[in-house]
């Protein structure tokens, strides 16, 4: 487990505390929409932690050609019908470049500076000169208004239980996943940025906002700077 990262719970957990069996029990989101409505027919896509395929099986039944990344090997053997690669993000270096890159799961929010670089230059190493990356933010309130829940239209509850400052500008984020019949906890660390600080961190890695694509700003639409 990496430092300042902890899960708890039934089944394996990843190195930055993420638990398989959770992530295979969390519904789809509005993710394969927004991701459709920014981005060509059937373009090939690179998607950057992809997980157990939350988002990958409903963009391949969209038509889209995925190579899906993660650093977890029981997470990818959750993955039907993508290429997978296994790996760290921040180093992977394929050799080719991609229509779309994805870097969903808030992780450009990374709580190591250095690997937050990694993963924007990897996102600007893969993208193809007309093609795009899209990054999912954290929301304006994420950090603040804790504790928060909501309960999912299935019935479980998902809370965001605190955020407490460790120092350089991160903290420690605890997240609970509570189900009829188990719960599961998530402890990350994430470093919150501001809209100038998050623009000046794509144009670091040679990427700019090309557009928001939803209006609290979650979604964005970068593209390599010309």
């Amino acid at each position: 487990m990496r430092q300042g990262y902890q899960g708890t719970g039934p089944g394996a957990i990843t190195p930055d505390g993420c638990a398989v069996e959770l992530y295979a029990r969390l519904p789809v989101d509005d993710e394969p929409d927004i991701v459709a409505g920014a981005v060509p027919e059937g373009a090939r896509i690179l998607e950057l932690g992809c997980g157990v395929g939350r988002v990958t099986h409903p963009l391949l039944e969209r038509g889209f050609g995925v190579t899906a990344v993660d650093e977890s090997p029981e997470m990818l053997r959750r993955v039907r019908g993508a290429r997978t690669i296994c790996g760290p993000i921040e180093h992977l270096d394929l050799g080719e470049t991609f229509d779309v890159v994805m870097l969903a799961s808030f992780l450009v929010h990374a709580g190591d500076v250095e690997v937050r670089r990694g993963l924007l230059r990897t996102c600007a190493r893969h993208v193809a000169e007309d093609g795009c990356v899209l990054i999912q933010r954290e929301g304006a309130d994420y950090h603040t208004d804790l504790p928060r829940e909501r309960i999912d239209p299935q019935g479980f509850t998902v809370r965001i239980a605190s955020s407490e400052p460790v120092g350089d500008g991160v903290n420690s984020v605890r997240a609970e996943y509570e189900f009829p019949d188990a719960t599961w906890t998530q402890t990350f660390l994430a470093r919150p940025l501001t809209r100038e600080q998050f623009e000046e961190a794509l144009a670091e890695a040679g990427l700019r906002v090309d557009r928001y694509l939803t209006e609290d700003g979650i979604w964005v639409r970068a593209v390599p700077v010309r």
